[in-house]
């Protein structure tokens, strides 16, 4: 009887070691999942926002020189 407890308490010792790999399993296939989308998005947003900053300073060099010229 006190072999089957014990043997009882192991077996459930070793499956939750089981689901703690598994989750921990997951947590690094998400996490590298999302690293790999990351990484080209925010390239892509560094890009967008030099794009912006040029657009923009065109925009004031434009407005500036116009009223520049009235005055």
């Amino acid at each position: 009887m006190a072999e089957d407890i014990k043997t009882s308490g192991q077996d459930k010792q070793n499956q939750s070691d089981v689901v703690k790999g598994d989750f921990s399993t997951i947590l690094i296939g998400v996490g590298t999942i999302l690293d790999s989308t990351m990484a080209p998005l925010s390239k892509i947003v560094a890009q967008a926002l030099d794009s912006l900053t040029v657009v923009a300073k065109q925009i004031l060099d434009g407005v500036s020189s116009s009223l520049g010229s009235k005055k």
